[in-house]
């Protein structure tokens, strides 16, 4: 965040060989905040209704999980649960504001990155209305190419998630291919579908992130800020994989015969 013209990149680094609770699956452990969570940058992101509305909603798992990942528990991956602010809803004519990043293991908060992100045009008013972030905050922030890589770096390894991912994974995508970097090729999971599988629709309205941060009382209240939404979003993706333990699915090998689930 740019406050009096220095600029704030928040980074704590993941451990890497912390592993989930032996014997314990993750849907047996409780959810609580992991020691090296430090507070971070937030900034805001478009109108949850107006993103769920752009992106085609066809797979929670984006990509095809790695062998070697789609076959260990959950409780044995490491995931990073992304958000964006951007200045609209396309990567052909918007940029992203801010990146946020939680990396999760065994239900435990392993580390955090956040930075906003000057995106080179001004934040058109009703993004900064709904956001409260505004060209002034952006002014001193790191340019994408310099954000990017340090994101990309952190989430190395994992399987990405993010709530409505199309969006959110269509916006790095074109970052990288901005930026001349090569999309790792991540396994992705989107929360929003694997919510529409898991939730009953007399316990939930919706599966808006709000909605569902609302039910499973999240420690983080989502609020058009990344670093806030991914800490949220986190905390249902632990709820969600809880209940795909109930139904006896550990792996997300276990995931390929949901239709609409795994690519």
């Amino acid at each position: 965040m740019s406050v009096g013209g220095s600029t704030v990149v928040s980074v704590t680094k993941p451990t890497l060989n912390v592993r989930a609770t032996a014997g314990r699956r993750y849907g047996e452990v409780p959810l609580v905040q992991g020691q090296l969570a430090v507070g971070g940058l937030a900034a805001p992101e478009p109108a949850e209704a107006d993103r769920e509305a752009i992106a085609p909603r066809k797979l929670a798992l984006v990509e095809s999980a790695e062998p070697e990942l789609a076959e260990l528990e959950f409780g044995e991956l490491d995931f990073a649960v992304i958000d964006l602010e951007t200045t609209g809803w396309s990567p052909g004519a918007a940029a992203i504001t801010e990146i946020a990043a939680v990396r999760v293991r065994g239900g435990r908060r392993q580390g955090e990155f956040a930075s906003l992100v000057n995106p080179g045009v001004p934040v058109p008013p009703g993004i900064r209305d709904l956001t409260g972030i505004s060209d002034w905050m952006l002014a001193a922030a790191p340019g994408l190419t310099a954000v990017l890589p340090g994101l990309l770096s952190f989430a190395g390894g994992c399987v990405l998630v993010a709530h409505n991912a199309p969006f959110d994974v269509g916006f790095l995508q074109a970052a990288c291919t901005q930026c001349g970097l090569a999309w790792p090729g991540f396994t992705v999971l989107d929360t929003v579908m694997l919510a529409r599988y898991l939730m009953d629709p007399d316990e939930v309205p919706d599966c808006k992130l709000s909605t569902l941060a609302g039910f499973f009382r999240a420690r983080t209240a989502p609020s058009h800020r990344a670093l806030a939404d991914a800490r949220a979003t986190a905390d249902v993706l632990g709820w969600l994989i809880r209940r795909l333990t109930h139904h006896g699915i550990r792996t997300l090998d276990q995931l390929r015969p949901w239709p609409d689930v795994v690519a």
